[in-house]
C-alpha cells in the first residue's frame, strides 16, 4: 500500500515495504523535529510578529507590504539600482501591484523615484531619509528580539546556531531555486 511522505516540502510516494532513508546523517526523529519546528516558526513569521511590532512602534501608517518593499529596496540596492520591476520580481508579485505599492510609499515619503544614473530613461526607486530610518529601526528591533531569545545561550551555541541556521536557509533556498514549483504558490 503506498504511503505519502512529505520530506522538505516535496511529496513522495513509497510503498510500506520500502525503507525510508534519511540523508547523510541525523535520525528520522531529528528530521521530524526540524519539520515540527519549521511549522512553529512559519506560524510566527506568517503572523508577521516582528513586522507588526515595528509598524505599531515605528510607523503606524504603514502596512506589512510596505515593510516587504523596504526590504526589497534595501537588498536590491546592494546589487545596484532598484526599479519597480526588481521589487516585483523580489516579492514575486505583479509589476502593476508593485507599482501601486511604490506609489503609496512615495506619497508617504518613505520612497522616492528618480532618474537612473546609468540610463536616464529608467526610473529607479530609492529610500528617503524616513525610509532609511525605518529600516534601521526595524533592524534594531529585530536584533533586540534575537538578543532576547538567545540571552541565556553560550557564545559557542550562538555561533554554532548562526552558522547552521544560515546553512539550512541557504540550502532550502537553493532547493526551491532548482524546483519547477514555486514554494510561494
Amino acid at each position: 500500500m503506498p504511503v505519502g511522505i512529505c520530506y522538505a516540502g516535496i511529496m513522495t510516494e513509497i510503498t510500506t515495504t520500502q525503507k525510508i532513508e534519511t540523508p547523510q546523517t541525523g535520525s528520522n526523529d531529528d528530521l521530524l523535529r526540524i519539520g515540527r519546528v519549521m511549522t512553529r516558526m512559519r506560524l510566527m513569521t506568517g503572523r508577521r510578529v516582528i513586522g507588526r511590532l515595528a509598524i505599531q512602534k515605528l510607523a503606524p501608517g504603514l502596512e506589512l507590504t510596505h515593510l516587504d518593499v523596504l526590504d526589497a529596496v534595501r537588498r536590491g540596492e546592494l546589487a545596484g539600482e532598484v526599479t519597480v520591476g526588481v521589487i516585483a520580481e523580489t516579492l514575486r508579485i505583479d509589476p502593476s501591484r508593485a507599482s501601486r505599492i511604490v506609489a503609496e510609499m512615495v506619497a508617504k515619503n518613505v520612497l522616492r523615484r528618480k532618474a537612473s544614473q546609468n540610463d536616464a530613461r529608467r526610473i529607479v526607486v530609492i529610500m528617503t531619509a524616513l525610509g532609511q530610518r525605518l529600516v534601521a529601526e526595524l533592524h534594531a528591533l529585530k536584533q533586540s528580539i534575537v538578543e532576547s531569545v538567545v540571552a541565556d545561550w553560550s557564545p559557542e551555541d550562538i555561533e554554532i546556531f548562526s552558522k547552521l541556521f544560515e546553512k539550512y536557509v541557504d540550502e532550502f533556498e537553493q532547493l526551491f531555486a532548482r524546483s519547477p514549483t514555486d514554494p510561494a504558490d
